[in-house]
């Protein structure tokens, strides 16, 4: 549409005409155009003052005005806008400059620069000129699609703060626990790194690439971390199995008391487990070592015992929902890491992701796994991370293992457990 001589064009001016145009070819409902502008308003430059101006200009609309073939003109004088809207005059105009500007509406403008309209018996807009609504038509499907791909991202962004939160979090505690238990490593140097990253958090929004880059270099932490403290715990238990076999000689055998030795987690009694292996000591040798002190009859009735005793634990029977709801510190953290759960396989992956941030290695994760089965180590893993996160247990590590020996002795109840922890204060 030509502009007339007053008004300088620009090129926006240019395209809210042509959207003007194309808008008069589109049957929108109002309510329709004005609910897609405003959910898009801001990503698309307008403020506040621009949507009010917008919300006044569209009251003076009607509902034929937005049918095919027609445009909703609005005709009000700068007066009346003002009362309304309580605006300056400079303000006016900068508010409807910049809605064309936007491509939200257009100008239709008169040889004189008036504005004027009139209608016929039925409401009909006959003729006008002023502040043409019709590039709303014109937009409404762009708009939506736009809001689409808005709240995708949103929804991304969302997803990625809370996995980097986690992922912090995990850090966190892990390094605290490596510093308290006295572990060796550069935990100073992984400690400025953390900080440096800590301050790469964003404090205003962010696009979904900075944020998946910022999460991409916190798991990298993460995974160095994780590695640091196995290594070193491959080495603490190492040292702890050599000692045992040291001071058990055949000579004391009678003081020894085999079901404490089976179940320590680096002595191996069945070829199910794949053992840890340590660059300073060979861990086969000493789990052999310690079989020869029983004898090989001792040891194949503790593995036929065992056996026994784990095949009806095997065969019990968890509530999954029940297990979710004695344990909210797990079930929260799981739901901000994956999302909802829908079986049990779900709750063993967020699981073993958790394991870390408690100190429970990954060796002690496959001996419960291999002792207890797959279903009754997960649950037994939840339990043991809400007891501490609660407070109730400051070795997760040792407390899974007492789990395991209670299993091996038929004493382990976790239905009591999880049962307990609804009906009343945990003991």
């Amino acid at each position: 549409m030509k502009q007339s001589g007053w008004r300088k064009p620009t090129p926006g001016l240019g395209v809210a005409a042509q959207f003007a145009q194309a808008g008069e070819q589109i049957s929108a409902s109002k309510s329709k155009a004005f609910v897609a502008v405003k959910r898009v308003g801001a990503h698309i430059g307008l403020k506040a003052g621009d949507m009010m101006l917008l919300d006044t200009l569209g009251a003076f609309t009607q509902a034929q005005d937005w049918e095919e073939g027609r445009r909703p003109i609005v005709w009000a004088s700068n007066a009346y806008l003002m009362d309304q809207t309580g605006f300056s005059l400079s303000a006016l105009k900068r508010h409807s400059r910049r809605l064309a500007e936007a491509g939200v509406i257009a100008f239709k403008d008169s040889p004189n620069g008036k504005r004027w309209g009139r209608r016929d018996a039925d409401g009909v807009i006959i003729e006008a000129y002023g502040f043409d609504l019709a590039p709303l038509s014109a937009r409404v499907e762009e708009f939506e699609q736009l809001y689409m791909e808005l709240r995708a991202e949103r929804e991304l962004c969302q997803r990625l703060k809370r996995q980097i939160t986690v992922s912090r979090r995990m850090i966190r505690a892990q390094i605290d626990a490596a510093l308290s238990g006295g572990y060796s490593g550069p935990w100073t140097q992984l400690t400025n790194l953390f900080e440096e990253l800590l301050s790469k958090l964003p404090r205003r929004p962010t696009a979904s690439d900075a944020l998946q880059q910022l999460l991409a270099w916190f798991r990298a932490l993460q995974a160095r971390v994780e590695r640091t403290i196995f290594e070193e715990t491959e080495v603490i238990e190492a040292v702890d199995n050599f000692t045992i076999i040291k001071s058990e000689t055949p000579e004391k055998t009678h003081k020894m008391n085999p079901t404490e030795v089976i179940f320590e987690p680096d002595i191996l009694i069945t070829n199910k487990l794949k053992p840890v292996i340590s660059s300073r000591l060979d861990k086969e040798k000493m789990a052999d070592a310690v079989i020869n002190t029983m004898g090989d009859y001792k040891t194949e009735m503790v593995k036929e015992d065992w056996a026994a005793k784990t095949h009806k634990l095997r065969a019990t029977s968890l509530d999954l929902p029940t297990v979710m709801q004695a344990c909210p510190e797990f079930a929260s953290w799981a739901q901000d890491m994956a999302g909802y759960l829908k079986d049990w396989s779900d709750v063993h992956r967020v699981a073993g992701q958790l394991r870390p941030m408690i100190g429970i290695s990954e060796h002690a994760w496959h001996v419960a796994q291999d002792q207890l089965g797959k279903q009754v180590a997960t649950a037994a893993l939840v339990l043991v991370f809400e007891k501490h996160c609660t407070g109730e247990v400051v070795s997760p590590g040792g407390y899974l293992r007492g789990m395991v020996e209670k299993a091996g002795a038929g004493e382990l109840h976790l239905e009591r457990s999880f049962y307990g922890r609804l009906n009343g204060p945990a003991s």
